[in-house]
């Protein structure tokens, strides 16, 4: 089963986190599971780490794709069509990061394993 982390999913599964459902620790854990770690994952963690939002996660912040790759996760590349599909995606829903994850998720006809509700109006299938 191919998924797609969202960030904070992929934050406390590094940091061991028990805020992780049981159903998401199984996918992300299940050797079934092609973890994807989205580039705009990494964008978004960058940017909050140097606004402040996100204290000590520094050292994931600088080296990204070593984290993702020491845990046998995939990245998943921003491509145009990701682009368009976010920017004209139904909704209210503000944030940039949600909206390119969603629809990436629906691009690449995958769930997304996050706890926001979001998503749900978005119309991305979702594992929680």
């Amino acid at each position: 089963m191919r998924v797609l982390l969202d960030t904070h999913v992929l934050l406390w599964w590094l940091a061991g986190d028990r805020k992780l459902s049981k159903a998401a620790r199984a996918v992300v854990a299940s050797a079934d599971s092609e973890c994807l770690v989205s580039a705009a994952t990494a964008w978004e963690i960058t940017t909050k780490v140097r606004l402040g939002k996100l204290p000590g996660i520094d050292a994931v912040a600088r080296d990204i794709a070593s984290a993702i790759a020491s845990q046998g996760f995939e990245e998943l590349d921003i491509r145009v069509i990701h682009a368009q599909r976010a920017g004209s995606l139904p909704g209210n829903h503000r944030d940039p990061f949600d909206r390119m994850l969603a629809a990436q998720a629906e691009v690449e006809g995958i769930s997304i394993v996050s706890a926001d509700t979001a998503f749900d109006t978005l119309g991305v299938p979702r594992i929680w």
